[in-house]
């Protein structure tokens, strides 16, 4: 999708199907929000659990938010359970924020709906939620909810849900982390530091 400029703005488990049964591949599907990079139709897109944050700030933008839903999916493929599933947007923004800390300035700078979320001073407006639930920013570590043996797994997510957009990790980095050069050489049957084959 990324090479050819495609933003998905639905990523979510049920629209990823198995080719065939018992076979590793994949087809993506239900582009009925999807757009060209540079031909946006709609605003407020994505499923919530799987909103990046860009989306519900209201500021533009890109193919990174696909990138976003797809740490969100991965982290749901491990756990059993999303990782953000605010009851309504402001649950949401508590719930990143819970696990990612408050957002840059830089960020909070272009968004035009910071006020729904944000003081004049930046700082968020902690709401509780339906239950009464407070959530801290910066309450949570993703390492501690996930419990996960393989670090190179926990920061591979992490990377896909970085509030910089510039820096969160493109599908092109994605391909050179170690989460998933370790496994293509242990397909391979080697260990990462023997040269390959071919």
């Amino acid at each position: 999708m990324r090479e050819h400029n495609i933003v998905h703005c639905d990523m979510k488990p049920e629209n990823i199907l198995l080719r065939k049964v018992n076979k590793s591949g994949i087809k993506v599907i239900d582009f009925g929000s999807g757009c060209f990079e540079n031909e946006k139709i709609y605003t407020y897109i994505q499923s919530r659990f799987y909103r990046a944050p860009e989306i519900v700030l209201g500021i533009p933008y890109t193919p990174a938010i696909d990138m976003w839903s797809y740490g969100c999916i991965l982290f749901e493929l491990y756990m059993g359970y999303p990782v953000f599933p605010g009851e309504d947007e402001k649950e949401h923004m508590s719930m990143i924020m819970e696990v990612k800390g408050v957002p840059p300035r830089s960020v909070l700078a272009r968004a035009t709906r910071r006020k729904v979320f944000f003081d004049d001073e930046y700082q968020p407006i902690i709401v509780p939620n339906s239950k009464g639930k407070l959530r801290a920013p910066g309450g949570k570590r993703l390492a501690e909810l996930m419990a996960c043996p393989d670090a190179d797994f926990v920061d591979f997510i992490d990377k896909c849900i970085e509030w910089k957009v510039d820096l969160r990790l493109t599908p092109e980095q994605a391909f050179s982390h170690p989460f998933i050069t370790k496994a293509v050489y242990e397909l391979k049957g080697m260990k990462p530091d023997q040269p390959s084959s071919h």
